[in-house]
């Protein structure tokens, strides 16, 4: 009995320091893993040092990104592009190149293609390059005649997929969601205005062209989707119809609507553009004024904590808060709305679940940059 408890306490022992040696190592292993690792994707491909893209690390991942591209030029959403790949992941991504998936949403495409310029600069591989004029040309391609971009490319036929399935329909839709449109755009002008970026990429005049033809067609969109309200323009909904240009809805809680979001970046690409035409001016005119009239005061964002220890996002009264906006405004009544995703309107945030009421962005301070910005443009188009 004796020798047998005695074995027994060796064992223990034994199995004791495994693990402890495995768990060391597993942390050590952590700690020590490169800082890219711990990043995210966005960051890792436009935010490193610059040295950094010129780096074996860098290299790595920009095979990852080549791998993941899709035969048409663009790169699916919310992928970490900079995270190692399996075997069976690469099988995976090289097997659905063909599928459709690009999309222009949360920063995708423009994010790799940004990648791509940075890591060529450094690392002279024609492979980058091609993989960036292959991306170039799926955004001309994606492009509508009327000027807009939809949120994903290749599309089905909107009236099809609407029978098909609804809910993803208003992906074929003209997109200033998220700053979709905004970010393809903005991305075409340092393309042709020859921004220091893409110098080593050595992008031909025919493309630049191709750049200054599709940005001009696009303010040409956004001036034609623009909310005209007795004779004004005002500003924007978060997507507009491919082809009737009208407001439409998105996700079952973003109804068509006045945005107060997502038209700060429409208002600033305008401004941005030199020598505007007398109809930019007029555009970006009829969104201040807009802003003005729709600014809220007295209120601000604060935080609870409920009784089942849960924290919970309320509106607090306070004369000293800054001017909010709310992220939408129904198209009749201009006044303020909240959904759940029924998809049936509100008028306070209380009034609608803790799932949504949290977990969504429903009010915004962003149009106070451009009402800032505003006098100092005003002197400048004089």
């Amino acid at each position: 009995m004796y020798l047998t408890n005695k074995i027994m306490i060796k064992q223990i022992i034994y199995i004791s320091i495994v693990v402890f040696s495995l768990t060391s190592f597993i942390a050590s292993a952590q700690q020590n893993s490169p800082d890219y690792l711990k990043k995210r994707w966005k960051d890792v491909a436009t935010k490193m040092p610059d040295e950094w893209y010129g780096s074996e690390e860098a290299k790595q991942v920009a095979e990852n990104v080549l791998i993941c591209q899709k035969d048409m030029g663009g790169w699916t959403k919310n992928k970490p592009y900079h995270h190692v790949l399996t075997k069976a992941e690469k099988e995976e991504y090289i097997k659905g190149k063909s599928e459709i998936g690009g999309t222009f949403d949360n920063g995708a495409t423009i994010t790799e293609l940004r990648f791509l310029a940075k890591v060529y600069s450094h690392i002279p591989d024609n492979r980058y390059k091609q993989a960036f004029n292959k991306g170039l040309d799926y955004i001309f391609m994606a492009q509508y005649e009327n000027g807009g971009w939809p949120q994903f490319f290749p599309v089905k036929d909107a009236d099809e997929e609407m029978k098909l399935d609804h809910t993803k329909a208003y992906s074929m839709h003209i997109t200033y969601n998220d700053d979709a449109m905004v970010n393809t755009m903005n991305f075409l002008k340092e393309i042709f205005t020859n921004n220091k970026a893409f110098e080593s990429l050595d992008i031909s005049e025919k493309k630049k062209e191709m750049g200054i033809k599709a940005f001009n067609k696009g303010v040409e969109c956004i001036l034609n989707t623009q909310i005209i309200v007795d004779g004004k323009p005002t500003v924007w909904c978060a997507q507009h119809h491919y082809k009737t240009l009208a407001p439409v809805k998105a996700r079952s809680y973003e109804l068509p609507s006045f945005s107060g979001s997502e038209s700060v970046r429409i208002v600033q690409l305008l401004m941005d553009i030199d020598q505007p035409s007398k109809e930019v001016i007029a555009s970006v005119n009829g969104a201040i004024q807009w802003f003005k009239d729709h600014k809220i005061e007295g209120i601000r964002l604060g935080r609870e904590k409920q009784p089942d220890g849960k924290m919970n996002r309320v509106v607090v009264e306070d004369k000293n808060a800054p001017a909010i906006w709310g992220r939408f405004y129904d198209l009749e009544t201009e006044k303020v709305f909240f959904c759940d995703r029924d998809g049936i309107k509100k008028n306070s945030l209380a009034e609608i679940g803790y799932e949504r009421r949290n977990g969504y962005g429903w009010y915004t301070t962003a149009p106070q940059s451009v009402l800032d910005r505003y006098p100092e443009w005003l002197k400048e188009i004089e």
